[in-house]
């Protein structure tokens, strides 16, 4: 199958979050083909360029949401009037008081009326919301893009008018110039991908299924081409976009913080509401989707997988540790609360007085370097140099160090340096560092913040946050018990190789995939030579080059016209002087009438082009049916199929040139004849 996977600030690029994630899927998933629309985040981003992309992703596409040109797009008075009617819409939903959505069981009749119509004004709000937001994407492929519009004075007349309104949020209510100018240019920057032209029959209108690898503006073009060309939507996010918006606005006015929210719950709970699934990476993730309305239906946890081998060495050498020495590894920001870290371990020092601390990462910003330095001077201050006599050099028993380093080189020998890993953070959504740890068959003592719970299992102990006296005795309670150590850690790396790893999650979105495409009607009609629909839906297996797929027909979206059939674009990188993969224009071609669009798969640094689809029919006339296609597939995987099965499954659809008659006997010998060599072909 084809798939279009939606990413932001992240893979392809060199940089990005979950690019590492994306990369590993596209290669596990060889089977299939990959179309990668990204949306960047910074110049810088762009100028790092890709990392190398596998065969299987056939073009890539790009949109910035730094840069703010103008399209030059001059708009009429009904325009005008048509972006304030829907702008207006949108933004007056944004600042209203809405009742939180019910959930759960009431306990009195009236209880019970009023969690009713709770839940009727959510939905009939979530309603106005969605008519706004795609009434604006309209209007936007209608005049080619609304980022003019989106910046000018009416919108910000119309968010003050919505503001002042009556029934506003207080919030709203006390928005001031500043405030109401930054969430404007924030909404511009949000919904920019409305402009794009991304939701054509050769864009996204081609795919079979759109992956967003996130929430929030990379899953916006996957809503978009579930409206525009109807095709379905997968939502997996890690990291849920309104949890992070809490998190990272903390200087923010209440009016910004508060219209910013109202937007990304907003837009998060139609993204619910419309994909066919949705994948959190852990039970964090999962409550704050259904907090934000997603339906439980909907919701499969797939946990990130992790590459193992770098780990396996140190795993199976637990005897490597030093028993005296606790290990923190991580990026260093207030957020991992190293100062109760320090706290703690004084503490374990006075009843262990031989053990040592070693703390591995380096700062995350400006704001974690001064966290660092603040962190280095408490160390100094709590634990002087200690020598063992006057001639001696003194040492602390708290080191900084960085991975990448004679003593450290990679991280696997961070956790193989001590005997117990500490994680000490106060906010932590998917705990990376202990699952890590887990695969190096090291016992844990965590915080009970995010998923950690829900990662070690019972493979390692946990305390509440900012605990320094809970944190030091639980550590103690270890380093005294090697053995009660050892089967944490074997434990540990056991629950880790079942559920993190690389396998189980490119296994885990196959199935996903396979289950929303089969409870998704085809939309793509096949058209013969004469530009007449064909009967009968094209399967998915199509996709997969074999000798069921030929060139004399093309496949065009239901209800997309019969011209609408150019090549995608190739995934070539540009000649620049800084040698990075660039971004990748548009350049389609239109096919010879009754002619298939042929799309062409890019290898990234050879330039080799090769066919990656054809179009669905036999050159004798038979289109073969989904039935078919899978007896074919399995044939070649060794699984015993029945001729005879086959035949019936494949259905004629056309006769011979010039007469309405179908010969029965001669499709049947055809497609007997198909299935033998088919057969053969899995033999070998």
């Amino acid at each position: 199958m084809r798939i279009g996977l939606l990413t932001e600030g992240g893979y392809p690029y060199v940089n990005g979050e979950p690019g590492l994630w994306c990369d590993r899927l596209v290669r596990g998933l060889e089977q299939h083909e990959f179309d990668v629309y990204a949306i960047t985040r910074g110049e810088h981003q762009e100028a790092e360029g890709w990392d190398p992309l596998p065969p299987q992703v056939g073009r890539v596409r790009t949109a910035s949401l730094w840069d703010a040109e103008d399209d030059g797009v001059v708009y009429g008075r009904r325009t005008r009037r048509r972006f304030a009617e829907y702008y207006g819409e949108l933004v007056a939903i944004l600042c209203a008081t809405v009742p939180e959505e019910a959930s759960g069981r009431a306990g009195s009749a009236a209880s019970r009326a009023d969690a009713t119509g709770a839940r009727d004004q959510f939905t009939q709000e979530a309603d106005r919301f969605a008519n706004a937001l795609y009434g604006l994407a309209e209007l936007a492929r209608d005049k080619g893009g609304l980022p003019r519009a989106l910046r000018s004075e009416t919108a910000v007349r119309a968010l003050e008018s919505a503001c002042r309104a009556p029934g506003a949020h207080r919030s709203a209510r006390e928005a001031r110039v500043f405030d109401l100018l930054t969430v404007v240019a924030r909404l511009e920057s949000i919904l920019r991908p409305l402009s794009l032209d991304w939701y054509q029959d050769d864009g996204l209108g081609a795919v079979d299924l759109c992956h967003a690898a996130s929430g929030g503006t990379a899953a916006l073009p996957g809503l978009l081409a579930r409206h525009f060309c109807e095709v379905p939507l997968l939502l997996t996010e890690y990291g849920v976009r309104l949890r992070a918006h809490y998190l990272n606005e903390p200087d923010s006015s209440p009016s910004i913080r508060f219209l910013l929210a109202a937007f990304h719950g907003r837009l998060a709970a139609e993204t619910y509401r419309r994909a066919a699934f949705i994948t959190p990476g852990n039970t964090h993730a999962r409550r704050w989707q259904e907090r934000c309305g997603a339906d439980r239906a909907k919701l499969r946890t797939v946990h990130p997988g992790m590459d193992a081998t770098p780990f396996a060495e140190v795993g199976e050498s637990p005897e490597r540790s030093d028993p005296h020495t606790l290990v923190w590894v991580g990026r260093v920001e207030p957020a991992k609360d190293l100062v109760s870290l320090l706290h703690a371990f004084a503490e374990i020092r006075k009843d262990e007085p031989k053990t040592r601390l070693r703390i591995v990462g380096g700062p995350s910003g400006p704001e974690g370097a001064a966290y660092l330095a603040h962190c280095k001077g408490l160390a100094a201050q709590l634990f002087p140099d200690e020598a063992d006599g006057p001639h001696a050099v003194g040492s602390n028993p708290v080191t900084f160090e960085e991975i990448g380093g004679p003593e450290l080189p990679s991280r696997a020998d961070a956790y193989a340096s001590g005997a117990l890993v500490v994680l000490s953070s106060v906010v932590e959504g998917f705990p990376t560092g202990l699952v890590e740890a887990m695969f190096c068959g090291r016992a844990t003592v965590s915080t009970d913040v995010g998923a950690v719970v829900e990662a070690i299992g019972g493979t390692g102990l946990v305390v509440p946050p900012r605990n320094p006296r809970a944190l030091a005795e639980a550590c103690v309670a270890l380093l005294r018990d090697p053995e009660r150590r050892a089967r944490l850690g074997a434990a540990a790396r056991a629950r880790a190789l079942e559920l993190f790893t690389v396998e189980q999650n490119v296994a885990a979105f196959h199935g996903i995939y396979l289950d929303i495409l089969s409870r998704t009607p085809a939309r793509r009609v096949v058209l013969d030579d004469t530009g007449e629909p064909l009967p009968f839906s094209v399967p998915a297996e199509a996709h997969v080059p074999g000798r069921w797929t030929d060139t004399t027909t093309r496949a065009v979206a239901r209800g997309g016209p019969a011209w609408a059939t150019d090549t995608p674009v190739r995934a070539t990188p540009r000649t620049s002087d800084s040698g990075h993969v660039p971004r990748t224009g548009t350049s389609p071609s239109a096919t010879a009438a009754g002619r298939a669009a042929v799309p062409v798969r890019a290898v990234e640094g050879a330039g080799v082009e090769a066919p990656v689809s054809t179009a669905e029919s036999s050159p004798a006339g038979v289109l073969v049916s989904r039935a078919a296609v899978s007896a074919a597939e399995g044939a070649r995987a060794g699984v015993p199929v029945s001729v005879t099965d086959w035949a019936r499954a494949a259905v004629p659809v056309s006769a011979d040139e010039g007469s309405g008659a179908v010969d029965p006997g001669a499709a049947a010998d055809r497609v007997t004849a198909a299935a033998s060599v088919s057969t053969t072909e899995g033999a070998r």
